[in-house]
């Protein structure tokens, strides 16, 4: 089975009267035993090595690549056999284009250019703190990105269905659920990977590659005054976690509550009812068990942002025209928010909210990442840099005793931070271009996998002055851009659509 993007070739017929055997009048072969125990490797292989696989195993498959130590690299793994189906298919139909993708390729030559200014120091940073392997690390992730929104959007959606992808992130979102329950039932578990194993020990000693290759359930913090445990798993940091099930959320409920696929016959009609029915079921658990995790997450952005979602499901049912789901949705969303009023959940949420613990280092890093901008606006400095000092003293650094006081990392509290330092005004304005043109360019969707691509560019926009982006939340983005540019090519039922954009 290839991994190429043309269309699925079903086995032919061999011609009436055809073959040697048959014009010669002999008896119909009998079923051969050994090929019969054959075909049902045959038949899984087929399938795994169905078309879309490659997103599918990313997706499905994302826990197993965390528990490996690939995690953050699974994106860029990935991306190689979809590089190399792109390549086939331009070889043969050729390759389609999304609206606007012009503004994201400058993008990523921006990045390229910032590479020359990497061994720069900026005013008030600390000499050597930007390196190239930070700077070549972001742009393979952002050339990886780029590969798999090229990929999605030029697979047929009979090859690929919208509802496999909303069901895989489906999966991504019940594992995310998970692993926020891991993190607080058992918050000191971890494990060493076998990535970590095969790393030369210096290389996998470092606290920021220890942070991608060693899988652990939670970050143990003293936000509120006193260690608590903060979840993270499967993903590398607290803060990921959160902007992911957050962005998963909505493709659970996409995926597998409002994707309904027609049966052939009575009796499958009947197993794709029992299983939808189960597949609801497991959603609503998982999304009454996220709250948990969610308020001990601590993260204020996420609370605000599923408020956000809210808002935005309620909207798109509005534009439907759907009063029932308005009330429905309402009803559920008032009755989840007096749960949580009503628990001890409460008492965190406030505790929170009056310990700001990281505002200070976050406003001194944003100022910091404005000024870089401002000294370098067309190319930025290639990369990120640590700040000189600490917001309170620029004599101020770390130390045995605190080792987290000063040299914060200008933009790593926010994608658009670090695109102001890594790449500039200039830089930053062609990232965000292409996904407000796609924003507005499909504001009128309001089908169920529409309205969740739709959410997770707004989402994007959002979390943008909180977390960063890349890899993976980017890569949800980046499904949800290519699922709507499909939609409205009219790729519904074939693989490539000749007359589009090259």
């Amino acid at each position: 089975m290839s991994d190429d993007l043309s269309p699925v070739r079903t086995g032919g017929r061999p011609p009436a009267g055809g073959g040697t055997a048959a014009a010669a009048g002999a008896s119909p072969a009998r079923p051969d035993p050994a090929g019969a125990a054959e075909s049902a490797p045959a038949r899984l292989l087929h399938r795994l090595l169905r078309p879309g696989w490659p997103v599918l195993w990313l997706l499905a498959g994302y826990p197993l690549w965390w528990a490996l130590g690939l995690g953050r690299f699974a994106f860029v793994v990935f991306a190689v056999p979809m590089a190399v189906a792109l390549v086939r298919r331009h070889r043969t139909v050729g390759l389609r284009l999304p609206p606007g993708f012009g503004l994201w390729a400058l993008f990523l030559l921006w990045c390229a250019a910032g590479l020359t200014l990497v061994g720069a120091t900026p005013a008030g940073t600390v000499p050597g703190s930007g390196g190239p392997a930070g700077a070549l690390a972001r742009l393979a992730g952002y050339l990886a990105l780029t590969v798999l929104l090229l990929y999605v959007g030029n697979l047929g959606r009979r090859e690929l269905s919208d509802t496999d992808v909303a069901r895989a992130l489906g999966w991504l979102c019940l594992a995310t659920v998970a692993g926020g329950l891991l993190g607080l039932a058992a918050p000191r578990f971890e494990f060493t990977s076998p990535m970590e194993l095969l790393l030369p020990a210096g290389l996998a000693a470092h606290p920021y590659v220890q942070d991608l290759i060693h899988p652990a359930s939670s970050q143990v913090m003293e936000v509120l005054g006193y260690e608590s445990a903060r979840p993270k798993a499967p993903w590398e940091y607290t803060n990921t976690w959160g902007n992911m099930l957050s962005l998963l959320l909505v493709w659970l409920v996409a995926g597998w509550m409002g994707a309904r696929e027609p049966a052939a016959g009575r009796a499958g009609a009947a197993r794709r009812s029992r299983a939808d029915r189960v597949r609801v079921c497991i959603a609503v658990a998982a999304i009454a068990a996220a709250a948990v995790p969610v308020v001990y997450s601590l993260n204020r952005a996420v609370w605000a942002g599923l408020a956000l979602s809210s808002a935005f499901v309620l909207l798109q049912l509005l534009r439907r025209g759907n009063a029932a789901a308005v009330a429905a949705t309402g009803a559920a969303a008032a009755a989840a928010l007096l749960a949580v009023l009503l628990s001890p959940l409460t008492d965190v949420v406030h505790e929170r909210l009056d310990s700001p613990h990281s505002d200070g280092g976050r406003a001194a890093s944003s100022a910091a990442a404005v000024r870089a901008a401002n000294a370098s606006p067309v190319v930025g400095w290639g990369t990120t840099r640590d700040m000189a000092g600490s917001p309170q003293s620029i004599a101020i650094g770390p130390s045995p005793d605190c080792p987290d006081c000063g040299n914060h990392t200008i933009g790593n509290n926010g994608q658009f931070w670090l695109l102001l330092v890594a790449n500039g005004w200039v830089g930053a304005a062609l990232f965000l271009a292409f996904f407000a043109q796609a924003l507005w360019r499909y504001r009128h969707a309001t089908s169920v996998t529409g309205s969740a691509a739709l959410l997770s560019i707004l989402l994007l926009l959002w979390y943008m002055f909180f977390y960063v982006a890349l890899a993976a939340p980017l890569a949800v983005t980046m499904i949800g851009v290519a699922l709507l540019w499909r939609r409205s090519a009219g790729a519904g039922g074939a693989s490539a659509v000749p007359g589009g954009a090259r």
